[in-house]
């Protein structure tokens, strides 16, 4: 061993300067209402495609009977993301206050997740809490409607035993 290696104490990992974040804010969840924007835009290139089959029909080469394809397509994609555009009015932490009074036990460590359920994708808050214990006895699951804010489920059980080491 040469005299410039460094002991073992002395050797860190450290995030490069760039990565480093002095302060990381709230982050926002952006709102399904977006769905909307493209679901226009689909919806003008659909009546685009259909104006141009019904003056051209097949009399065109270019214009043909898959301007009329297209027009159904992008309309019925139009008419899905238009009406799974929800807005969505409870936030996180409202999702994670409704699913506390949906387990009956006070929480200690919870998260929520987005998802999204049915053909229309509607909006959900999955949350997943832990009693306010050391360790936790208590776990739950609660699914919470991020357009109405009500609890769509809840399963509440108790935490598997398990050997906590120091």
């Amino acid at each position: 061993m040469n005299d410039t290696a460094r002991p073992d104490d002395d050797l860190r990992d450290e995030l490069p300067e760039d990565l480093n974040v002095e302060h990381a804010g709230v982050y926002q969840f952006p709102d399904n209402s977006r769905r909307r924007r493209p679901a226009v835009l689909y919806a003008l290139i659909a009546a685009l495609c259909l104006v141009l089959w019904l003056a051209k029909g097949d009399s065109s080469a270019i214009v043909n009977r898959g301007f009329l394809w297209a027009a159904v397509l992008l309309g019925l994609v139009a008419l899905f993301s238009f009406t799974s555009g929800w807005r969505m009015h409870v936030d996180e932490q409202q999702a994670l206050v409704a699913a506390q009074g949906a387990v009956g036990f006070p929480v200690g460590h919870a998260s929520a997740q987005q998802v999204w359920r049915g053909l229309r994708s509607r909006p959900t808050w999955r949350v997943l809490v832990y009693s306010a214990e050391e360790p936790p006895r208590r776990r739950g699951l609660v699914l919470v409607d991020a357009v109405d804010g009500r609890v769509v489920e809840h399963l509440v059980q108790d935490n598997p035993t398990e050997e906590w080491e120091d």
